[in-house]
């Protein structure tokens, strides 16, 4: 009964409002009435009141009669049909395909990981000497589906450890920590030192161990996407064992040398790396270290009026003995190097927001819509 007075009222309503429809609104009226499990005689007696503005044709009856329409509905419709006949047909807009877009060709990929190479080869002497400010907040979680972890497969509930305030300073191609402040407040302890995960070489070694001859990495097509703005191409890679140099310290107490594989994310217009992952692969079950990979994003910073491509932010994460952690390193006031050069240390500035590094996916093209075909 619900059905039959929805369907009375909405035939009503088009009544009331309009006697004459398109065929994309007869089209629809009928597919509700169905729906609505309105009968072959109310659908037939509202059709025969109504008025077409384009053409009904045989093509469009007999998709409708495949709904399951009634002979009396049909019947009405057949009289719409030969009503119409003098009017124009209806224009159809077609729907625009998304077009994926297309990746390289490989002779294009080859040509741009033999450029994106040589620019990571040559990425550290091409930087100029400089000091910034690194923020590194420090998180741990118990890993999800174990005892205070929560459920497997939920997030994992990360909670800040400390905060660290760094001067690194980059000169003649090395790279120089020196621990300012933990939680803001003024500290004499070594960065090295520091118990918990800490990391470096986040300007340079990490592109250079995936690109040098010697390491064999093999890339292939992944991916388009966008990154602050800018359309990036996203090559997937991988460096077996024997050719890796990546270690991974385990409390000073045990190291690895894992193979490993991940993302280089280039710019479609410089092929200049935006990013950067490398994540463990294969990591011996004896090992306390079970997971860990890192994601380091860069961008473009001023310097003495010149701008140049450095690192933004470093993600590290870790998973051992059942604890997670998370490193977020974020790069901030770079200056250029001098013995007097100075940096102010009042406060930590705030973190990133996550629009800085997360990655969009690059919108595909529409094809352009084709005319409508003429009926015959």
């Amino acid at each position: 009964m619900r059905y039959r007075l929805l369907a009375a009222l909405f035939a009503g309503c088009l009544a009331a409002t309009a006697q004459t429809l398109s065929v994309n609104q007869l089209i629809s009226f009928i597919k509700s009435s169905i729906e609505l499990k309105q009968s072959d005689k109310e659908v037939a007696g509202f059709l025969s009141k109504v008025k077409l503005s384009d053409r009904l044709d045989d093509r469009t009856i007999e998709e409708l009669q495949g709904l399951g329409i009634g002979p009396r509905t049909l019947h009405a419709l057949d009289d719409l049909r030969d009503e119409s006949k003098a009017l124009s047909a209806a224009r159809i807009t077609p729907e625009k395909k998304v077009v994926p877009i297309p990746p390289p060709s490989s002779e294009e990929q080859a040509a741009i990981i033999d450029e994106v190479r040589e620019y990571a080869l040559n990425y550290s002497r091409n930087l100029p000497d400089f000091i910034c400010t690194q923020v590194t907040r420090r998180y741990a979680a118990a890993e999800p589906g174990t005892k205070y972890g929560g459920s497997a497969g939920s997030d994992p509930y990360w909670q800040l450890q400390d905060t660290l305030t760094i001067r690194l300073s980059y000169f003649q191609q090395k790279e120089d920590y020196k621990l300012v402040l933990v939680n803001n407040r003024v500290t004499n302890q070594e960065y090295q030192a520091l118990g918990g995960a800490v990391s470096s070489g986040e300007f340079g070694s990490m592109l250079r161990d995936i690109f040098e001859r010697k390491t064999q990495a093999h890339f292939e097509w992944d991916h388009w996407g966008t990154l602050r703005g800018r359309r990036v191409l996203a090559f997937a890679y991988r460096v077996a064992k024997q050719n890796s140099d990546w270690r991974i310290d385990y409390e000073h107490r045990l190291d690895l040398v894992p193979g490993y594989s991940g993302l280089v994310e280039v710019d479609k217009e410089t092929h200049k790396v935006m990013r950067v992952t490398l994540k463990a692969d294969d990591i011996p079950a004896a090992f306390p270290i079970r997971e860990a990979e890192t994601v380091l994003d860069y961008d473009f910073q001023e310097i003495s009026g010149n701008k140049f491509l450095l690192p933004l932010k470093a993600e590290t994460r870790m998973k051992a003995d059942g604890v997670l952690t998370r490193n977020d390193e974020e790069f901030r006031l770079y200056r250029k190097f001098s013995t007097e050069s100075q940096i102010q240390f009042d406060n930590t500035p705030p973190p990133l927001p996550d629009s800085q590094t997360k990655e969009q996916p690059a919108q595909p093209q529409p094809s352009q819509p084709q005319p409508p075909q003429p009926q015959k």
